[in-house]
């Protein structure tokens, strides 16, 4: 089952991230009037620029905009390792 974010519903209930019991948005309306620029910028500049990689992968499938992955998660370079 994918990990998606989970907001402190106390202090923001209107968060756009907010989820039923079922793991579906509540807000999902929000999320799809975005446009595909609009998610982007919100996901690496807005309100989800702490999310994780693999929880802005999840969200993005979950709304079926998978093609905007490349653009918002950002691939981790790793150091090389030393011997």
């Amino acid at each position: 089952m994918p990990r998606f974010f989970e907001p402190d519903l106390g202090t923001n209930p209107d968060d756009p991230f907010a989820r039923d019991a079922e793991n579906k948005l509540i807000r999902r309306s929000y999320w799809l009037d975005l446009s595909d620029t609009s998610l982007v910028l919100t996901l690496n500049q807005g309100i989800g620029a702490n999310l994780t990689n693999e929880q802005k992968r999840t969200h993005l499938v979950d709304l079926g905009r998978d093609h905007l992955i490349d653009q918002v998660c950002v691939q981790e370079i790793l150091p090389p390792e030393s011997v």
